[in-house]
């Protein structure tokens, strides 16, 4: 295998050699057009699939690619000791737009190319000297493009020489390019009317550069490499970028193409060649099985035992294939060299990510997959070659790991990231990141500024853009710290075995308290950030909640039915992401309050007692649907259908929990008797609720169920393993405490006539008037009502004031 490898790689060093012409054009430009034709025709996906490279082959070829790359890199690194070696080897910034290198129509992270030239335009001719011209961007518009022109392109396209063709003739002008409307797009995306013209004398400084298309088939040399001052493939060169060498221009093009291979099939492939493993091991597990079957198989029943041999022959020669054939990825595929190159590959698509970032606007020209191949190979490095080679030992591992968290950390809310996929990529990647201990440290180590600045992103207002995922990266911060709140697993689902363990979902807590220390500086400090954020949590939860408990009244309705015992397995699905979001919006709501209480207890604070209020009616909402005996909750935990594993009373009850003990316990005496006075207030408060959670059920629920049955009763002491017997002290704490409060807040609550109650929650008495409709409703409902909505709940007027309203005295 070595042997047939070392000849790929001198036949690469070959094509690539710039020195031997044979009399006419040498090898490496020959090369470089043919291998962006290929990459052409393996990114459309629209070809004859009889030319496209199987993704096997694409590994093969990335690897010898890379070999051959590397040693004419370093070579001239050899003859110019200016340049950077190959260990420092990225793509510089301008090759995104400056037109000399074709991206085809794949997307940039600001969108399509014709809309960046277009609002960018400025910034080009300022950073990069690089002039557009405006009558070619006008007439680069679909709407402008003709037929007549259309048509004439395609004639002269079609009588370009034949020797342009890289696989075949298809690629040359590939059929499903013929279409008027499909050709227009064509030259609308991949051939827009910026790109350079290369200048033949030196260029001043401050000389503007005027630009052109170059197809691949009509570049040169001279195009590539530049000559008389010219810059070739680096001409637009940003301020932000050194002045220095890097390499050849030739190499940056093929460097470029390497990391468009990789994201095109190669990571794919390395994933779908793990999958040998899990195979070994189930058919292994299968084998012993059936060994064991037949230990056990009494000798008298010749019939089953014969059967058994023969699927013991069957299991013992799939598996001895399989270990061979894993036993060659192990040594071909996931090998030590070639864990090094995907680790070259990494370096390389941070440096260029780095660099691109430092250009400011011009960022956004820069295509998507370097974003997505950074994120990929460290996935392949984790995920793929660890079990054979330690990534830690990696050179440079550590500092790679903090460069790579430092690139999600900024970008996953980066504006001029547009693309909602690549977005979501980022998202989940540093969501994942946040779930191991080594990476968590790698985010914990990013400069000051750019942690704070990342916490202030993910706890922007939730409304207007997805928020789950981070949601779910500040849970992770916090897992560890919360009541009862340091599980991998649900207590219930202990017996069962995980899908798969290796997910970051069932990673042991790891909380960050640094970051936590941030995020408690910041809602703190700014005013107007805690009240939009935490508005906009409360917003989610009681939509989350109120879908979860709608859901489950139609699944108990579908599950009763005698006649089709049948729940669909997609409602079932959204139903626990729902409930799962609900926990994951009260631990976030948790964490908040433990790291802020001021945010809700500080009344001097403008928001403060309506974040309370809304805080306080939520938990009593979830508090009475979930703990009430034999009711909608319990019977649905009760059924246990697959796919509401992770409902169950403990995760919500105990979120719950912690946010009040944190309220009436953890707290100095004035924020508990103003969170007590609160509580007690809302009209769903029920403190039979909070008997609950310590098993002390209702004398008539007891009296109903003992006949029926011995059903043991939800208590936090059976948690004892979750649950410490401080925080179980902190619950029997916070029990006696409202219990005593409620009675002496019952014997003196005076009752209120209907007609004085507000009309919108018929729980408060009227207590604010509406400028200038003069409608009225109690302080708590128009005060929520006004944190998203500005017109009257009655008559649609703005409202621009509300005053205190108290009824006058009778006569």
């Amino acid at each position: 295998i070595l042997v047939v490898e070392g000849l790929q790689v001198q036949i690469l060093k070959l094509l690539l050699n710039n020195k031997d012409r044979g009399g006419g054009e040498a090898s490496r430009y020959i090369f470089l057009n043919k291998f962006r034709k290929f990459l052409q025709e393996n990114a459309s996906n629209r070809g004859n699939l009889t030319v496209l490279c199987p993704p096997e082959y694409m590994v093969c070829f990335l690897h010898r690619l890379i070999a051959a790359l590397r040693f004419f890199w370093d070579g001239h690194k050899a003859k110019t000791p200016a340049a950077l070696s190959s260990e420092e080897a990225y793509v510089p910034p301008q090759l995104f737009y400056n037109g000399k290198v074709d991206y085809f129509d794949l997307q940039r992270l600001g969108g399509l190319l014709s809309h960046l030239k277009k609002t960018l335009k400025d910034d080009l001719a300022a950073k990069a000297n690089v002039l557009i011209d405006p009558a070619e961007l006008q007439a680069v518009t679909m709407d402008d493009l003709d037929e007549d022109e259309e048509s004439a392109t395609s004639a002269a396209q079609s009588q370009r020489p034949s020797a342009s063709l890289a696989i075949g003739g298809a690629l040359a002008r590939p059929g499903w390019l013929s279409s008027p409307t499909l050709g227009r797009a064509n030259r609308f995306l991949s051939t827009a009317a910026v790109s350079l013209m290369n200048p033949r004398r030196p260029l001043g400084t401050l000389e503007k550069i005027k630009v052109r298309t170059l197809s691949v088939e009509q570049r040169t040399e001279e195009d590539i490499e530049g000559s008389h001052g010219n810059e070739g493939l680096l001409v637009g060169r940003p301020p932000e970028e050194p002045d220095q060498p890097i390499t050849e221009n030739s190499l940056l093009e093929v460097l470029d193409g390497i990391v468009m291979m990789y994201n095109l099939s190669v990571h794919q492939q390395l994933g779908k060649m793990v999958g040998v493993s899990d195979d070994v091991n189930e058919y292994a597990m299968a084998l012993k099985d059936t060994e064991e079957k037949i230990s056990r198989c009494p000798k008298r029943r010749r019939d089953i035992q014969e059967e058994l041999l023969k699927s013991q022959k069957v299991f013992s020669e799939k598996l001895n294939h399989l270990s061979r054939r894993l036993a060659w990825i192990n040594v071909t595929i996931y090998s030590k060299e070639k864990m090094q190159d995907v680790y070259w590959l990494l370096r390389v698509c941070i440096r260029t990510i780095e660099h691109g970032d430092r250009t400011g606007s011009l960022f956004a020209f820069m295509p998507e997959f370097y974003l997505s191949v950074a994120m990929n190979s460290y996935s392949a490095l984790k995920n793929y070659f660890s079990p054979v080679n330690n990534m830690e030992e990696l050179p440079g591992y550590e500092e790679t790991l903090m460069r790579l968290a430092a690139i999600l950390a900024k970008h996953f809310a980066d504006s001029r990231i547009v693309g909602t996929d690549i977005r979501d990529s980022l998202m989940q990647a540093l969501a994942s990141y946040v779930c191991y201990p080594h990476s968590l440290r790698a985010v914990e180590r990013i400069p000051e500024e750019q942690r704070i600045s990342m916490m202030k992103n993910l706890l922007a207002p939730y409304e207007q853009r997805p928020w789950a995922q981070t949601n779910w990266i500040l849970v992770r911060l916090w897992r560890g710290c919360g009541f009862g709140y340091r599980y991998t697993r649900l207590p219930h689902l202990l017996k069962t075995k995980p899908e798969d363990a290796s997910l970051p979902s069932l990673q042991k807590p790891c909380p960050s308290t640094l970051l936590q220390r941030h995020m408690a500086d910041l809602l703190r400090s700014d005013r107007d950030l805690a009240p939009s954020f935490l508005n906009s949590v409360l917003n989610q939860l009681n939509w989350a909640f109120s879908e979860f408990i709608g859901m489950i009244q139609e699944i108990q309705q579908a599950a009763e039915r005698l006649e089709r015992n049948f729940v669909d397995s997609r409602q079932l699905k959204v139903c626990a992401t729902c409930f799962d979001l609900s926990v994951s919006l009260l631990r976030v709501l948790e964490m908040t309050v433990t790291l802020a209480p001021e945010i809700f207890l500080d009344w001097n604070r403008p928001s403060s007692e309506l974040l309370l209020r809304r805080l306080a009616q939520l938990l009593n909402q979830v508090l009475n649907r979930v703990t009430a005996e034999r009711n909608l909750f319990d019977r649905v935990v009760n059924l246990r259908l697959p796919g509401l594993e992770s409902v169950d009373h403990y995760p919500i009850l105990v979120a719950v929990t912690g946010i009040l003990v944190r309220l009436l316990v953890d707290t100095d005496v004035q924020g508990a008797e103003c969170a007590t006075a609160v509580l007690l207030a809302d009209p769903c408060f029920q403190l039979r609720s909070i008997q609950y959670l310590l098993g002390h059920a209702e004398p008539s629920a007891l009296a109903a169920a003992a006949p029926a049955t011995d059903k043991r009763h939800f208590s936090l002491h059976t948690y004892t393993e979750y649950i410490s017997a401080e925080e179980l002290a902190k619950v029997d704490k916070m029990l006696s405490h409202l219990s005593e409060e409620s009675k002496q807040a019952a014997a003196t609550t005076l009752p209120t006539s209907e007609e004085d109650l507000c009309p919108i929650c018929y729980a408060h008495p009227i207590s604010a008037i509406f400028r200038p409709c003069s409608h009225k409703s109690c302080k708590a409902c128009i005060n929520q009502h006004l944190m998203n909505n500005k017109d009257c709940f009655f008559c649609k007027a703005t409202i621009t004031g509300v005053d205190d309203f108290t009824k006058p005295a009778s006569s």
